[in-house]
């Protein structure tokens, strides 16, 4: 990945040093990071054109990395969200997942851990916006094409 391409990362975690340790991790993996120590300013970063990955620790003052979580996912349920905690919680870790969080890391985990899934949910991402973009230029192709004829089955097409 060059930085050309890198996939937008934002990050966000209330611990600065983890913040600092695991931003320098994604970058020299070659991410763009966005790092941010407040849930809120992260999400006014966000929009559902956003062409990247969310990591964000769970536990965190004033909005939760669950709650965060749940704004991403109104916002646009496609993006790829991966949620870190110190604290192993499985009931809270299967709740995510189900919920639809990319991943759910617990820590201290492994850098090549997370660079691997931030990797896999960059790749995910950049085709669910490329499948979006296809979409929209068969629709737009589509509605271009002159149907041709008045029997009543073209008629039929053209109300459909």
């Amino acid at each position: 990945m060059t930085n050309d391409d890198a996939a937008p990362v934002i990050l966000i975690d209330d611990d600065s040093d983890l913040l600092r340790a695991t931003a320098q991790t994604l970058e020299l993996a070659g991410f763009s990071v966005l790092a941010f120590s407040v849930a809120a300013e992260a999400l006014a970063r966000l929009d559902a054109g956003f062409a990247g990955v969310v990591v964000s620790d769970i536990r965190m003052p004033e909005i939760d990395g669950l709650l965060l979580f749940d704004c991403v996912l109104r916002l646009d349920a496609d993006i790829p969200v991966i949620l870190v905690t110190g604290h192993g919680d499985i009931a809270v870790a299967v709740k995510a997942i189900k919920d639809g969080a990319y991943d759910f890391i617990t820590k201290p985990f492994a850098a090549d851990r997370l660079v691997q899934s931030v990797r896999r949910a960059a790749e995910k991402r950049r085709l669910v916006l490329e499948n979006r973009a296809l979409r929209e230029a068969a629709g737009e192709a589509q509605d271009g094409l002159p149907l041709i004829g008045q029997t009543p089955a073209m008629e039929r097409l053209r109300r459909t």
